[in-house]
């Protein structure tokens, strides 16, 4: 591999990560907000999943954007 491929499978790996740990914390979000005996947990487990959603809808997008090749003039 070159130097250009291992960094771009190092990007892509990035990006897949951060889409896996934001669907890992919406379950974990959803679990909570599912087993929460009182509000608190609850509003704590909606909070969760929304930043979460959040998480997975900005950080690939904005890392993409980072790390997009230039336009060629």
């Amino acid at each position: 591999m070159t130097d250009a491929d291992t960094t771009a499978r190092n990007r892509w790996l990035a990006i897949t990560l951060t889409r896996v740990a934001g669907s890992g914390g919406a379950v974990l979000g959803v679990i909570l907000l599912a087993r929460a005996p009182t509000i608190g947990p609850k509003i704590l487990g909606a909070a969760i999943v929304l930043s979460a959603l959040a998480m997975m809808a900005i950080v690939p997008r904005s890392l993409a954007h980072r790390w997009r090749t230039p336009p060629k003039p």
